[in-house]
């Protein structure tokens, strides 16, 4: 192990580092002291990942030993610890089986990537550094929940909703023993991966998903995938707290992309259809339960212990915000197979006319979402709520914000800036099962920009945002597109010389036989 301070900080490093590594080290460090977003380019081959993780836990160990030090300092004047700090700001309210989270002074790092795979990789690459982080990985429950009963389920919304109901009854064995396990020395003290979460939760009897969200509270580190950041809908299902944190996408040459995916959407007729037919299915149902007791209109869903909160009528209203919002989409004259394409801001246009509003997001919402866990719920019958879940996701994506009445139309033009609304027909497989002849239009709401996600991170308040890839050149053009600021910046050199390396083309085998690599050719053998 070999120790060099750089910046002022002393980083343990498994090996003698490379001048390379050593600039790529000061430049995460960098970032990291100055509070500075930082985009950072190492060929493959570098150690890049083993140079990242060790200079962002090096600083932040020297960071918490300053902070320690400091309130130590203070206390012996005799004055308060914590004296500036307001309670309200101690902790927040937790969700989904969330223990409450408490902050301290001590950034947390969140290391993002785009697989688990990859990430796997990396916590193999932390095991072999000195340091011993208290760490979390977080997965979905399509990778994590060992519930036979849930995984049984069709598709992964009703997973979700199969989970929460068996959560909030504690009839699952494996989520009841999540407090009693999260404390294990076996756990807490490992450097666990997802794979590694499933064999423990397996052998304990233990659910590895809500393990992970325990584990988080107090973890130094959180390693996730990209879009558990950077989709808003992912962000707030795993209560990933931001503000002070550190953020590091590594491979982010992918970050791009998932950036513009995660904030569009595509709302095809057969959600709308599926949805309708879900709601239909809830009118039929309780309105059957109704005429056996209270009228209609006194009528409260509540009353029958289904765990509903609605009333019939707020049921209908839903049924008719989908036939209208289906009528709407459908209502545009689509002269081609190219669709129409209209600016970003047309989207509140078209939903208005569904009745979907700023005002009524949070009414609608709170209702989809009751009506989705409803019947997800349901014992021994299928109930397509995909639709459902579909619709919700919009909603939260479309009205994002609390703005005033004043603040509105700005918000509105913000929300909508680097977004096209594209109307087309659907000539997907799913059309053609449908038993109607009838033509439907494809809503897409697509985004253009990535920068509109690297802004939503802005906002939550991270100390800094660090992007790092073997391949991100040109910066000047990767770093305008994520229109947010990178004051640092680095364009590595490889730990190969010149001398080291020696490269040429060779055209013809060994017997003097043409090589090719082209397709027709693709089971000769070369001698």
């Amino acid at each position: 192990m070999t120790s060099l301070t750089l910046k002022g900080v002393t980083v343990n490093f498994p090996f003698v580092p490379y001048d390379c590594q050593k600039d790529y080290m000061s430049k995460v460090i960098e970032c990291l002291q100055e509070k500075a977003n930082g985009v950072l380019e190492s060929p493959t081959g570098t150690g890049k990942t083993l140079c990242l993780l060790c200079a962002t836990l090096a600083w932040r160990e020297r960071f918490k030993d300053t902070i320690s030090a400091r309130k130590i300092t203070e206390r012996l004047k005799g004055e308060e610890m914590f004296s500036n700090t307001p309670l309200s700001s101690w902790g927040t309210a937790a969700t989904d089986g969330d223990t409450p989270t408490y902050y301290t002074d001590v950034p947390k790092i969140i290391y993002a990537s785009r697989t688990h795979s990859q990430l796997a990789q990396v916590i193999k690459e932390l095991k072999n550094t000195s340091y011993k982080p208290k760490v979390c990985v977080l997965g979905s429950r399509e990778q994590l929940c060992i519930n036979p009963e849930v995984m049984k389920q069709q598709s992964n919304h009703v997973k979700v909703h199969s989970c929460r109901a068996k959560v909030s009854t504690r009839s699952c064995v494996y989520y009841n023993n999540v407090e009693e396990k999260s404390t294990d020395k076996e756990l807490v003290n490992s450097v666990l991966d997802v794979e590694d979460l499933v064999k423990f939760g397996n052998k304990q009897r233990v659910c590895p998903y809500y393990l992970s969200r325990s584990l988080k509270q107090q973890a130094d580190i959180v390693f996730t995938p990209y879009n558990y950041l950077l989709d808003p809908k992912s962000r707030r299902a795993h209560n990933i707290e931001l503000n002070g944190a550190v953020v590091i996408f590594d491979e982010a040459h992918n970050v791009e992309k998932t950036c513009e995916e995660s904030t569009s959407f595509d709302l095809t007729p057969y959600d709308v259809a599926s949805a309708i037919t879900a709601v239909d299915r809830l009118l039929a149902e309780q309105a059957k339960e109704a005429s056996h007791g209270d009228t209609v209109s006194d009528f409260n869903v509540e009353s029958l212990n289904s765990g509903l909160k609605l009333e019939l009528a707020t049921i209908a209203k839903i049924k008719q915000i989908l036939l209208d919002l289906e009528t709407t989409i459908d209502s545009y004259d689509v002269p081609n197979e190219v669709g129409i394409t209209k600016p970003g801001i047309f989207i509140y246009e078209l939903l208005e006319r569904a009745h979907l509003t700023y005002s009524s997001k949070t009414a609608v919402q709170e209702a989809l979402e009751q009506i989705t866990g409803y019947l997800a719920g349901q014992p021994g019958v299928f109930v397509n709520t995909s639709g459902l879940q579909q619709l919700t996701n919009i909603i939260q994506l479309v009205f994002c914000g609390e703005p005033s009445e004043m603040e509105k139309q700005q918000q509105m033009e913000t929300n909508t800036a680097h977004f096209k609304v594209h109307i087309h027909r659907d000539t997907s497989h799913q059309k053609k099962n449908q038993s109607t002849d009838k033509q439907g239009n494809i809503l897409s709401y697509w985004c253009f920009s990535p920068g509109y996600s690297m802004q939503s991170l802005v906002d939550q308040g991270v100390r800094c945002i660090i992007l790092t890839s073997g391949t991100l050149s040109p910066l000047s053009s990767f770093t305008s597109e994520m229109r947010i600021k990178f004051p640092v910046s680095l364009e590595n050199s490889h730990v190969i010389e010149r001398d080291q390396i020696f490269v040429s083309v060779i055209e013809r085998g060994p017997d003097g036989e043409q090589l090719s690599s082209a397709f027709a050719r693709r089971f000769v053998f070369y001698r």
